[in-house]
């Protein structure tokens, strides 16, 4: 299981860093007018997305086994949780899966259209929302600690 959590820990750093790219990338093809191009902006994103799927998938296997998710929601009861418990095995799950829907509608959305400015404003925005979700949720005190 530690290996599970440190995993988890040290990619969201990764994640994080791809995703502020991201949108970086986004927002600066959206705002500069650029061609939306296969090589860069599209590996971009689709790198960003399939990073944080695969951060998703990591969490969600340590919220099944670890004490402080499902575990705890089992043994306490959703009304014995105190804040910091309740931060991740509550909130930091439901807001991450939120956030990685609203990710993968950028994605899918973007796919559809043809002009360049569109595409980047749609990830800009989906993108965007979901990661100010993640760093919303993100357990600091315990992170940075």
């Amino acid at each position: 299981m530690e290996i599970i959590k440190n995993l988890h820990s040290y990619m969201a750093y990764v994640v994080l860093a791809v995703l502020i790219i991201a949108v970086f990338n986004a927002i600066t093809g959206w705002l500069g007018k650029r061609d939306f191009t296969m090589h860069k902006d599209l590996r971009i994103s689709l790198f960003a997305l399939i990073l944080s799927h695969i951060q998703l998938l990591v969490g969600l296997i340590l919220f099944f086994i670890s004490s402080s998710g499902l575990k705890a929601i089992q043994t306490l009861g959703m009304g014995g949780l105190n804040a910091p418990a309740r931060l991740l095995a509550v909130e930091h799950p439901f807001t991450n899966i939120v956030a990685l829907v609203l990710i993968t509608i950028g994605w899918s959305r973007h796919k559809k259209m043809m002009e360049s400015n569109r595409k980047f404003k749609t990830i800009s925005l989906f993108y965007g929302f979901g990661l100010l979700l993640i760093l919303s949720r993100i357990p600091w005190g315990q992170w940075l600690a």
